[in-house]
């Protein structure tokens, strides 16, 4: 990855995922389905962001597996290993080095006014541990050590990028250039993707209404069976309108797997009913991510390869990141060995 960098300077982006559960459609259509292509425009890192979810009691079998498929998802979902860096962050002792050595130059004040820090601390007030009050200066880490121009952030991570930025501009205005400034990656995203039971809220997988949201992972016959249950209106019509949340969402997930314009879609289904658009929508789904299930299933049904590329892929990371951290070291006056 480093010599390509040095021989083309594409931009770098770098993205980390928890081990937490499977992506959704939303998270699909959003993003997911952009990685591919990504990686002939951009120089791309990806890696399994397991330290951060300890801030959270875990099961320790429980986390190993769900670790390794998620390594497994991201290749299944288009991240190729020979184009892109691809890795565990708890494989790679840079990221924790450099994080505690980011805790001393992340102001106290900063770090209590995180959101994600309140809202995690109200849901978990049993475990508010030291770790959830310092993840910004982790995610921090994990950002810095790859030196990347973009970091794709939503809602929910903005303000941790933003605390990010500020400890480059305050460690580099102390030590220097060290760091280069993450920008906010904006991507191509398709429409944003609605519960299909309360389609004025987000899709999401920590929905309690199982049958609100579609994972990448689905069976078939369990994605056509949810979108035959999503809400819709008491018309009959099939158009792209305001007041017609259920359809308006059933068109853009139709519309963003099919490439069919709204105007393509209210043709197509003139003087039919709702109960054949949904089955339709569902079915067109179900064949969308036909290939990601079958890929999963080959990865995980060889667990030899998975566990070679994990290992591929942290020497790479080590070597990359190592060089980072080498330089913050000499700059804060260690000792080298």
């Amino acid at each position: 990855m480093e010599e390509e960098l040095k021989k083309e300077r594409k931009k770098v982006i770098l993205s980390g995922i928890q081990p937490t559960g499977i992506f959704t459609l939303g998270n699909y259509i959003g993003a997911v389905r952009h990685w591919g292509l990504m990686q002939e425009e951009y120089q791309c890192a990806y890696f399994v962001a397991d330290l951060h979810s300890l801030t959270v009691r875990q099961e320790p079998a429980e986390l190993r597996r769900r670790t390794l498929e998620a390594f497994a998802l991201l290749l299944a979902c288009g991240v190729d290993p020979e184009k892109s860096l691809v890795f565990v962050q708890s494989h790679v002792c840079n990221h924790a080095e450099l994080s505690w050595i980011l805790s001393c130059y992340s102001p106290f004040g900063a770090l209590s006014r995180m959101t994600q820090f309140k809202d995690k601390a109200a849901k978990h007030a049993d475990n508010v541990n030291a770790g959830l009050f310092t993840y910004p200066a982790l995610m921090a880490a994990d950002i810095l050590l790859y030196q990347p121009d973009y970091v794709p952030v939503g809602e929910d991570q903005r303000q941790h990028l933003e605390f990010t930025r500020d400890v480059v501009e305050h460690f580099n205005g102390i030590y220097g250039n060290v760091f280069r400034m993450p920008e906010a990656y904006i991507a191509k995203t398709g429409a944003r993707i609605m519960s299909l039971q309360e389609p004025t809220k987000k899709m999401s997988k920590s929905d309690t209404n199982p049958n609100a949201f579609i994972t990448i992972l689905d069976d078939p016959k369990v994605i056509v069976s949810k979108f035959r249950r999503a809400v819709t209106d008491s018309e009959t019509e099939v158009c792209f309108r305001e007041g017609k949340d259920g359809i308006n969402n059933l068109m853009s997930i139709y519309s963003a797997v099919t490439g069919m314009s709204f105007e393509q879609i209210e043709h197509d289904f003139e003087g039919k009913g709702y109960g054949d658009f949904k089955a339709e929508v569902g079915s067109a789904v179900a064949e969308k991510l036909r290939p990601i299930r079958e890929k999963f299933a080959e990865l995980m049904a060889d667990r030899s390869y998975l566990e070679q590329q994990c290992k591929i892929g942290a020497e790479k990371a080590a070597e990359i990141s190592a060089r980072t951290l080498l330089k913050v070291k000499k700059k804060i006056g260690l000792l080298l060995p």
